[in-house]
């Protein structure tokens, strides 16, 4: 299935849609051999890279970063998607409206993790699917998901809709949430660039990089 916005298989015109893969562990170097991994996705495109994470507010959770640079994790490899036809403006209006769909406390590790908003930004720009290996693990949650501990369960209309999703046939894992370190008066604030630039942590590093919350475009 194609997209509007594809500029088409094998062309080389267009701007390249580019899926960046992070380890969020060593062990990925084992587990890759058997299809799993535990692994962060971003997508690049016009120069910047934008991924899905997790906070305790009903606002965006999707963030831009610099390509490769995802703060916390470590560069696997890029992966071209495709090609698209799109202006940079009508991009930023793309990624600000998915934004609305994909706020920081609707994170969740089996059913909504930063690898189904790649998932899906790959199927709506270029009407292909990501990798199977990059989001495996999550898949296999949801197929067991009765064998999960309670609070990591997804309720049962969900799994349907997960096995169900045509780009999630083969899909990995990312067992892991980033989450930002704001506070309820950065939210309530009147500064919206304040409102916009966060710090994003990994719980298993130190280290810790500026990065952009995308904006909601209000439907």
């Amino acid at each position: 299935m194609g997209s509007v916005f594809s500029a088409g298989s094998g062309s080389s015109e267009g701007v390249p849609v580019v899926l960046n893969v992070y380890d969020l562990t060593p062990v990925n170097n084992y587990l890759i051999w058997c299809g799993l991994g535990i692994f962060h996705s971003g997508i690049e495109v016009n120069g910047l890279e934008y991924g899905f994470g997790a906070h305790d507010y009903p606002t965006s959770g999707v963030f831009e970063v610099e390509p490769k640079k995802c703060p916390g994790f470590t560069f696997r490899c890029s992966i071209q998607l495709g090609r698209i036809q799109m202006r940079n403006s009508e991009f930023r209006d793309f990624i600000e409206g998915l934004a609305n769909d994909y706020h920081g406390d609707s994170y969740h590790l089996i059913s909504k993790n930063c690898n189904h908003f790649t998932e899906d930004v790959s199927w709506r720009l270029v009407g292909k699917s990501i990798p199977g290996w990059v989001n495996r693990l999550a898949k296999l949650g949801a197929l067991c998901n009765c064998l999960l501990p309670e609070g990591m369960r997804v309720p049962v209309a969900d799994v349907k809709q997960i096995s169900d999703y045509p780009g999630l046939s083969e899909d990995g894992s990312e067992s892991f949430s980033m989450i930002t370190s704001t506070t309820q008066e950065q939210f309530e604030s009147d500064d919206t660039e304040d409102q916009e630039k966060h710090l994003l942590f990994s719980s298993h590093s130190s280290i810790t990089a500026e990065v952009t919350l995308v904006r909601e475009n209000q439907r």
